[in-house]
């Protein structure tokens, strides 16, 4: 009998990663603004463990990496899962690590956290480096500098070569900047996490990193409302309070099902078990052509710019250089 009382870890599908590997479709995040107490964070991810996620999302930035390693201890312990095998887990490098030297330690910092042997997938988080040895967000304007990508990503390279995470990817790269990771990449970015959802829905880059198999995992789908982020347009949008009301969904399912057959990955939040469930319920349903449609009509704008990503001093000026035009 499987110990698991909610969605059997078999009905969620999974896709496979180009470094090899499957990162299930479905996964649990773990950021939240403002921060919860690592209590609660450990209390959620065994919610989560129990009503069939397997796969989380955690970033040093997070503070997060802790309770989601007690969790999966207790969880197995519990006999929720048999095994850490069992997940998948994503971790990230934050900014201040974004130099050569620093990404080896900082990764070790992550698996000493978690008390894990290895992760999953680990991220750049943004394409930007800020002074080294400084944890702090935002990041102070006169602190940041220019990514080194060819060298910070053959750092990563080395993170995957010497098995302490099984696949590598980035977090919020545009297309150009992927590209400038592809000039010089021996193995190529598996993933590149982004804002995704009905209200932005990135098609020229999904389209982009499709062509060059990287699997497009989107946060924010549900709009993500924080305090220094986010909008209510996702959730307070007609058209899918319209298409959630006819098809009797809520309006949660009906964003993460429209993500779901983009052919992308996502992460979603949510600390209350009653969401968490209603968000696995989307794997036995389709929306129509016309329902799809609808959705590929609403205005498009992003929330999350990037603003604490600029600065007077540079590298990024504006959020036009952040995004290289691609808003």
């Amino acid at each position: 009998m499987d110990p698991n009382p909610g969605v059997p870890f078999s009905k969620i599908p999974e896709i496979p990663l180009s470094s090899g590997g499957k990162i299930p479709v479905l996964g649990f995040g773990t950021a939240s603004d403002p921060p919860v107490k690592a209590e609660t964070t450990k209390r959620a991810v065994l919610d989560a463990i129990e009503v069939g996620y397997r796969h989380f999302d955690t970033a040093a930035l997070y503070y997060t990496e802790e309770p989601l390693g007690e969790a999966i201890a207790e969880a197995i312990e519990k006999g929720l899962i048999k095994s850490r095998e069992e997940l998948f887990i994503t971790s990230k490098l934050w900014c201040s690590d974004g130099h050569e030297d620093c990404v080896l330690p900082a990764l070790h910092k992550t698996l000493k956290n978690l008390k894990m042997e290895y992760i999953d997938l680990y991220l750049i988080h943004w394409p930007v480096s800020a002074k080294a040895g400084i944890y702090e967000y935002p990041i102070k304007k006169e602190d940041f500098r220019p990514m080194d990508y060819k060298s910070v990503w053959a750092a990563m390279e080395e993170c995957h070569r010497l098995g302490l995470t099984k696949a590598i990817g980035v977090s919020n790269f545009s297309c150009k900047k992927l590209a400038d990771v592809l000039a010089t990449a021996t193995i190529p970015p598996a993933v590149n996490q982004v804002e995704v959802n009905p209200v932005w829905q990135q098609k020229k880059l999904i389209e982009f990193c499709k062509g060059n198999g990287i699997l497009v995992e989107a946060y924010a789908a549900l709009g993500s409302v924080g305090t220094f982020y986010g909008t209510n347009r996702v959730m307070e949008s007609d058209t899918l309070k319209e298409i959630a009301k006819a098809r009797g969904k809520t309006v949660a399912q009906v964003c993460l099902r429209w993500a779901h057959e983009q052919g992308i990955a996502v992460v979603v939040k949510s600390f209350n078990k009653e969401r968490m469930t209603q968000n696995l319920e989307i794997f036995d349903w389709a929306l129509s052509n016309e329902e799809s449609q609808k959705i590929a009509e609403i205005p498009q704008s992003r929330a999350c710019l990037g603003k604490d990503y600029t600065s007077e001093y540079g590298p990024f000026k504006n959020i036009e250089e952040v995004w290289d035009g691609e808003l």
